[in-house]
């Protein structure tokens, strides 16, 4: 699977706007749409930077859908989204978890559901 990077330009402080609609398996994501990366607690920057290209893209998408997300099991989709692109990045395994643990403890925490 080969999947197209995201093309963003600055926006404000810390956020970037979509160049561009950006597609991927049927999930379109508007021109204009704004995004702050991964939603990375400062002290791990070093380490998973919020901008980083090797998973912006999929965090774009992330973003999107969970903006969008009405219901847990839509909040569920997005996450399985990111980690799918995660791994179509070629991205590391454990990079791939890490991320992908951390939004689901996110929405367990934001919507009392795992």
């Amino acid at each position: 699977m080969t999947i197209k990077r995201v093309t963003l330009k600055p926006f404000s402080k810390d956020k970037f706007e979509l160049v561009g609609d950006y597609e991927f398996e049927g999930i379109v994501v508007p021109s204009g749409f704004i995004t702050d990366g991964a939603s990375v607690p400062r002290v791990f920057w070093s380490v998973y930077p919020p901008n980083s290209p090797e998973y912006l893209s999929a965090c774009v998408v992330h973003d999107f859908l969970c903006d969008k997300a009405k219901t847990y099991e839509e909040c569920v989709r997005a996450d399985k989204v990111l980690y799918k692109m995660m791994k179509g990045l070629k991205i590391n395994a454990f990079k791939c978890l890490v991320f992908y643990a951390s939004v689901r403890a996110y929405h367990f925490v934001t919507k009392g559901m795992f």
